[in-house]
């Protein structure tokens, strides 16, 4: 079967290249867009093609691009021609990428751990902000995901019991932060030791986002307890050449060298490292994470600081603007910790689920 797939960035390119590795009886033609305009003109060796100038209107398309578009593009498809195509919604996505990585033997899956008999003890906090889209649908949370509102000084508005405007906070900086503004919520008063002794109990804390939250099924918490597991990430989102290029679509490069900066002076051995890590194809993306209580407060004593010199450095400053680069740097400073501890963490993986 011929294939072509709608959308040319990272969840495009992923898709791609799993299909290509997995499934080579299905040829995939090329990528086709709405318009060349910032996109790639040749992507994984393939073109890129305006869908208007591809003819080949038998051809089967996998749409791969943020869930919310696929009704518009299944409607744009129709209007163009094109009546064979398939919607790769996260549960596709999250399926065909673990073959794939599994395939590569990296970034190996929580699911395939073995099962145990107990579960862990989670305690998610799910960012939402007051500004949010609303879903169209209504979600069930499991009992251990607690909605929280970020930004929630910068309103009175309320969208969540939980608020990240309580004890020790930055939630006047989720301009830019962004749902960090949960995780240092978090990490002051939640995982930092001693401050709250009827939480001592939590063995796992993570972040969710309202629209994005990792595929934790109830049987995956006793694999978690049962196989000492230290963190549990998205699967890498897959970027070309290199993740050098995610930050040249979303940060301004005088922030990109502020945080080079700050790395610097802060923590030279991980800036010695960044450089090898960002010409690498793989990027955590999102902020989301489950993570021992201990590994996450590590994460966050060693991210938090940066972010803060990095506000110092940049120009015009942090606290000047209302830019959300803080929270795309926080992506790639995720990647590096992350990949910088791969040998020394047990480190598992699993899909993102778009709730819509």
């Amino acid at each position: 079967m011929k294939l072509a797939i709608f959308g040319a960035k990272s969840i495009a390119l992923g898709i791609c290249l799993a299909v290509q590795k997995l499934y080579p009886e299905h040829e995939v033609e090329a990528f086709l867009v709405s318009s060349l305009e910032d996109n790639p003109s040749v992507l994984a060796g393939l073109p890129v093609r305006e869908i208007q100038n591809f003819s080949n209107k038998e051809v089967c398309v996998l749409i791969a691009t943020p869930e919310d578009l696929h009704t518009e593009i299944m409607d744009f498809l129709e209007s163009q021609g094109f009546s064979k195509y398939v919607c790769m919604d996260a549960y596709k996505e999250m399926g065909l990428m673990e073959k794939y990585f599994d395939s590569k033997r990296i970034f190996p899956s929580v699911h395939k751990l073995p099962l145990g008999h107990e579960a862990a003890i989670l305690q998610i906090y799910q960012a939402k902000f007051h500004k949010d889209k609303p879903l169209k649908r209504t979600y069930a949370n499991a009992d251990w995901v607690v909605p929280m509102q970020v930004g929630a000084a910068l309103t009175t508005d309320r969208v969540a019991k939980e608020v990240d405007c309580t004890g020790d906070h930055i939630s006047g900086k989720n301009v830019n932060y962004c749902e960090l503004t949960a995780l240092y919520w978090m990490w002051k008063n939640r995982l930092q030791k001693n401050r709250y002794s009827n939480s001592a109990e939590i063995e796992y804390y993570g972040l969710f986002h309202y629209r994005r939250i990792l595929d934790i099924q109830s049987e995956d918490l006793s694999r978690i307890r049962e196989n000492d597991v230290d963190v549990v990430l998205p699967y890498p989102m897959l970027h070309e050449p290199d993740i050098y290029e995610h930050h040249t679509r979303y940060v301004k490069e005088n922030d990109w060298e502020a945080m080079l900066q700050a790395l610097e002076e802060l923590h030279p051995s991980y800036a010695e490292a960044f450089w090898g890590i960002l010409r690498q194809p793989y990027l955590y993306n999102y902020n989301i994470i489950i993570a021992k209580r201990r590994v996450l407060e590590q994460y966050c004593q060693w991210l938090f600081p940066i972010l803060e010199r990095t506000e110092a450095l940049s120009e015009p400053k942090g606290w000047e603007r209302q830019d959300r680069y803080i929270g795309y740097l926080g992506e790639n400073l995720m990647t590096l910790y992350f990949l910088y501890h791969q040998k020394d963490l047990k480190i598992y993986h699993t899909g993102r689920r778009m709730l819509t």
